[in-house]
């Protein structure tokens, strides 16, 4: 007797659960400038992949989607006064920055960047509402004593006899390892944190020369209080989240105990004053070049390095919490409260940064009639909401320290890790690696100069540069874009740029035109009536899942690499099917082929829509549906569920070489 067993079908995967609001924000680009490659490709173009997604996935009334132009800070100062004396401007600031705001946002346009409000901090009623919300933040802060009266060493010109702030001061980052190219007042290019008077070589961009440090008192966010709760969430995260382990690792550097690196050359110097020092741990590896003292406070540290100096020892810091400062002296920034007899202050343009896209959500909720609710609470605020904020490496710090220990300071109650329901959102962070320049690091304030984003849409279209740069793995590590027409050497092969939008422009686009002119040859314009192929439904099923999955994880590049797989195996799938039937005159096996391959139509179509919005319309338009295909809640329905008549819908007759996904015109002929 031969034992039947028990057919058991494999369990559903779970699947990912997706908050019923979110707020998605994009680094903000200094007012000073036009978006390089690096702002479009390197951020951009994945937050809005992301938010298209969420606006199929969840509704688009339950995704905002803001960023702006950063308007303030010395940056900006800086070049002004450098395009006034240099270029011979003849506008007021706010003329400069609201002009540069303006080329940004047609930028973000031509790139098909879906952000519901492209703010400023400085302007119009984003303006007036960020004014306020800066406001009500130091109060919060202030009331709560999580503010510190600090005169600290600041930089100062005798020849221009001004306080110097931020990028008009330039040397060397006194940080341990660090890479970076430049160190500027009290921090570097890669974001490290340092006291002024640490500062190596300065010189003032105004004049020249070293500038002389003064003592100046400001605001200071005691940052350095909340390095065990900020420890407690990393570990949260790692374990419990799908955070980017990169991006974790990145918070840690900056979460270790004070440190001073010493050169095993400066040991006879050191052994000199090394009793006079505050309590610490010494530190010496036979492999190492250096010996390392740590400190159990930040004041042991500071105490220290004055006394180190004074006698002659060379030395560098560590990465490690240092209080953050939140006001400054130059005129061109948000006005600071008066409070306890200090006057004529404006925030420093990095705290003020990362509370502006809430600012700009009141913005847009005040306006919109188009959302779920208008009250910011329930997006900033909610159990059932989520914050996404994409942003570049440099930034981490930024995002990941200060504004995770502000946020935690603003709680009503004491602050925590995992806010309550009704407690500030401490965001989700996806921090992209850098995009490279032929292999090497370029940035407006580096040697390599970046191309503009707006002129490489002169080469390529915005579709084949959204499929490039969503394909390049930047949550892995750097990656270097290499476009053909930048290259001094001829390039072998395919451009680089232009494999990714080759699905688009060459693959999918023949199946597409393949289904419509079978249909409109034998057919009449019609689609065969029937149901899809078990096979293939499972196909695109599972495609579906994995898609979801990789979406959910911010994996865009396996997006790039399952649309490949899954468009060429639906293209494969037509042709040796087709030409089957078209050998046999074999109509049910041609008209079996056709149902299933526009189910493979419409299942990519709704796939590619957050990368490639326009052509994926394009194929909805001549499909004849409604943008019921784009919602997820009938991800897995065939064509016919948007159809309610089979036998009279008709497609949107195609003519002949008509192309949904388009080459750049200099790629024609």
């Amino acid at each position: 007797m031969i034992e039947v067993k028990e057919f058991r079908k494999r369990p559903e995967p779970e699947r990912p659960v997706f908050p019923k609001r979110a707020v998605v924000t994009a680094g903000m680009p200094y007012g000073n400038k036009e978006l390089h490659f690096g702002h479009i490709g390197g951020v951009f173009i994945h937050a809005d992949v992301f938010s298209r997604f969420l606006r199929d996935r969840i509704g688009k009334e339950n995704v905002v989607f803001v960023s702006g132009t950063d308007c303030y800070g010395s940056v900006i100062l800086e070049s002004y006064r450098k395009a006034c004396e240099e270029n011979g401007y003849k506008g007021s600031i706010e003329d400069y920055v609201y002009a540069n705001h303006l080329v940004q946002k047609k930028t973000l346009d031509d790139y098909e960047i879906g952000i519901n409000l492209f703010a400023t901090s400085a302007f119009g009623r984003s303006g007036e509402i960020h004014d306020k919300v800066s406001e009500e933040v130091f109060y919060a802060l202030y009331e709560k004593g999580y503010l510190d009266k600090l005169s600290t060493p600041q930089f100062f010109d005798p020849d221009y006899k001004v306080l110097l702030n931020g990028r008009q001061v330039v040397g060397e980052c006194p940080i341990e390892g660090c890479k970076s190219e430049r160190g500027y007042a009290d921090e570097c290019s890669l974001g490290h944190q340092y006291m002024p008077s640490e500062l190596i070589n300065p010189k003032s961009a105004l004049s020249g020369k070293t500038p002389e440090i003064i003592k100046v008192t400001n605001w200071y966010f005691k940052l350095e209080e909340f390095q065990k709760l900020l420890k407690d969430r990393v570990d949260y995260l790692r374990k419990n989240t799908n955070t980017r382990k990169y991006l974790l690792n990145t918070m840690e550097e900056f979460l270790r105990e004070p440190m001073i690196y010493i050169k095993k050359n400066q040991l006879p110097k050191l052994r000199e004053i090394i009793d006079k020092l505050p309590p610490h741990e010494y530190i010496e590896e036979e492999k190492k070049p250096s010996v390392t003292l740590v400190f159990k406070t930040l004041r042991d540290r500071e105490e220290a390095t004055e006394i180190i100096s004074r006698h002659g020892v060379n030395f560098r810091t560590g990465k490690t919490l240092v209080p953050f400062r939140l006001t400054g002296n130059i005129e061109w920034g948000v006005k600071t409260p008066v409070k306890d007899g200090l006057e004529n202050l404006t925030f420093w343009v990095w705290p003020e940064s990362l509370w502006a896209p809430i600012s700009f959500t009141k913005t847009y909720l005040e306006s919109s009639s188009e959302v779920s609710s208008k009250d910011w609470r329930d997006w900033w605020c909610s159990k059932d909401a989520n914050v996404y904020q994409f942003i570049g490496e440099d930034n981490i710090y930024f995002y990941g320290i200060a504004e995770m220990a502000m946020f935690m300071a603003l709680n009503k109650e004491a602050p925590e890790i995992l806010p309550k329901d009704g407690e500030l959102i401490l965001p989700h962070l996806i921090a992209n690696n850098h995009v490279l320049f032929m292999d090497k690091k370029a940035s407006s304030s580096s040697d390599i100069k970046p191309p503009m984003a707006a002129e490489l849409l002169q080469y390529y279209t915005n579709e084949q540069l959204r499929m490039h740069f969503i394909s390049l793995g930047l949550d892995n590590k750097s990656v270097s874009f290499q476009p053909a027409v930048y290259q001094t050497e001829e390039v072998e092969g395919i451009d680089p740029v232009l494999k990714e939008g080759n699905l688009l422009t060459n693959v999918y686009n023949r199946l597409i035109r393949s289904c419509f002119y079978t249909a409109q040859k034998y057919y009449d314009s019609h689609i065969p009536e029937g149901k899809v192929s078990d096979e293939i439904l499972e196909e695109a099923r599972k495609v579906i899942l994995k898609y979801e999955r990789h979406m959910y994880n911010h994996e865009f590049h396996r997006i790039s690499d399952l649309l490949d797989s899954y468009i060429r195996s639906s293209n494969k799938y037509y042709v040796n099917n087709i030409r089957t039937a078209d050998n046999n005159d074999d109509d049910a096996l041609r008209r079996q082929v056709l149902i299933d391959s526009f189910h493979a139509v419409r299942v990519a179509a709704t796939l590619v829509h957050p990368l490639a919005p326009s052509g994926a319309d394009m194929v909805r338009e001549y499909l004849g549906v409604d943008e019921r295909i784009w919602d997820w809640k009938t991800i897995f329905e065939p064509l016919d569920y948007f159809i309610p008549d089979m036998k009279e819908h008709k497609l949107k007759f195609l003519e002949p070489r008509v192309d949904f996904f388009k080459k750049h015109e200099s790629q024609l002929g």
